[in-house]
């Protein structure tokens, strides 16, 4: 691996993060904000995605 290999790695994995971030930041509730029902059953059915997404994953990982 060289030098312009590792430099441009990091440089994704930073813009990457910062790209995370941004999105994570734009769609968090402002202070004080009540939640729609439509807001509330979205953040529900995303909890229950990562939830079956953690559990793929560790099911993955037992079967190697």
């Amino acid at each position: 691996m060289n030098l312009n290999q590792v430099i441009h790695m990091a440089m994704r994995m930073a813009g990457n993060r910062l790209l995370n971030w941004g999105i994570r930041r734009m769609n968090a509730p402002k202070p004080g904000e009540r939640q729609t029902p439509q807001q509330r059953s979205r953040e529900k059915a995303a909890r229950e995605a990562v939830k079956r997404a953690r559990q793929a994953a560790r099911i993955t990982r037992r079967m190697r």
